[in-house]
């Protein structure tokens, strides 16, 4: 029995999908599994038991990754199934910064008791005039899950899109229109781009890659969205670009103190995946890594330890060992059967960074005495019976 613990609301259609096998637990200190979308983690104490944290989103900023990895705790997330409702969101911050409809909605709000408010607006409507985004330059940066659907999105109202990601998995590559112009260097698309829109990880990279040196290189009047991360944009240097009007809209989905009270910045409250269709996206997807993981030993994207697919187990056992990635450990692990005279079926050893993964289908039950002999093993994190 696995006895799994939701830290935030998790939609139904997600948790509906767990068998008779597993059983919610209100207490997350006896949880074997968790389930999270934004609760604050760093501070929580992660007991031995504690296997899988699931994060139904693609963000893991609020999950002690380092911490958990170092406890043998596979932390997973759900990329590109909040997707779609990102990419709809990035379209309507296009249209609200090509055309005033902010500022038009504003005008009729605050005129809404004038009786003749169908006659002025002829008169004001003006002020709020906008362009059109066919025909323009959009590029973007990231082509991911996201970026792919908004390169594509845009290609289809028109824009010229250019797209620029050193790291274009084959899958996204497969999905990305033959339209779209893939370009080498993101110094391409902030010189020849009038507008810009980032879908990065945030890395060492990427960390205020849009700041005083790459604005330079823009075209004025630029209008750059930011979906992705908070720390991709430079804020003192986009303060000073907005005021210059180097660049005409900062529209961003992630509004901090100082970007909020920044002229020429359109704001929304992190709304990128709040769709009811993203988060049943995101629960179910968390929901089936979870299973997977406790049910066969089978890792699928992970966010701190390798992806792992051992299939299910047709052998007699089934154990699964989180360790450090250093030698001499399969070695180890081998003689520990060979010395109980148990034949290894099948194995299979990921790593990746600092931490690697091993699944071992063994001809014998996987009894307590294995585990404890392998557990003693230095470097040796976590060790599970599957089966």
């Amino acid at each position: 029995m696995v006895k799994y613990n939701c830290l935030n609301p998790i939609a139904g259609v997600g948790l509906d999908l767990f068998t008779e096998d597993f059983v919610k637990t209100d207490s997350f200190d006896e949880a074997d599994a968790v389930l999270v979308r934004s609760a604050a983690m760093h501070d929580l104490e992660m007991g031995k038991q504690l296997c899988a944290i699931a994060r139904a989103g693609a963000g893991v900023n609020n999950i002690p990754l380092d911490k958990c990895a170092e406890k043998g705790i596979v932390v997973f997330n759900t990329p590109g199934a909040n997707a779609n409702g990102v990419k709809e969101l990035v379209v309507a911050g296009l249209m609200l910064a090509s055309r005033d409809l902010v500022g038009g909605m504003k005008w009729v709000n605050d005129n809404k008791a004038d009786e003749n408010i169908n006659k002025t607006m002829e008169k004001a409507k003006s002020k709020f005039a906008g362009k059109e985004i066919q025909g323009k330059k959009l590029g973007v940066i990231g082509l991911g899950a996201i970026g792919v659907l908004v390169a594509n999105a845009a290609k289809r109202l028109g824009m010229e899109v250019y797209g620029c990601d050193p790291y274009l998995s084959v899958e996204h590559a497969w999905n990305l229109s033959r339209d779209i112009k893939y370009v080498k260097t993101r110094d391409e698309i902030f010189k020849e781009c009038d507008y810009i829109t980032v879908h990065t990880p945030l890395v060492d990279d990427t960390k205020k890659m849009i700041n005083k040196d790459t604005i330079a290189m823009m075209k004025d009047g630029v209008v750059i969205l930011n979906f992705a991360r908070d720390l991709l944009v430079n804020d003192e240097d986009m303060e000073v670009a907005l005021a210059s009007g180097k660049v005409a809209k900062y529209v961003t989905d992630f509004p901090n103190a100082k970007t909020a009270n920044m002229e020429g910045v359109i704001a929304f409250p992190h709304l990128g995946a709040s769709t009811a269709e993203s988060e049943d996206n995101c629960a179910v997807m968390a929901v089936k890594e979870i299973m997977d993981y406790m049910n066969n030993g089978n890792i699928k994207n992970s966010v701190n330890y390798p992806a792992c697919d051992a299939g299910v187990c047709s052998s007699e056992g089934r154990i699964t060992i989180n360790h450090r990635n250093i030698p001499n450990m399969l070695s180890q692990f081998t003689t520990v059967f060979a010395a109980e005279n148990i034949n290894i079926d099948n194995m299979v050893n990921k790593s990746r960074g600092d931490y690697a993964y091993t699944v071992l289908d063994i001809g014998a039950s996987s009894a307590q005495a294995l585990v404890e002999k392998l557990s003693a093993i230095d470097g040796v994190l976590k060790v599970r019976v599957v089966k």
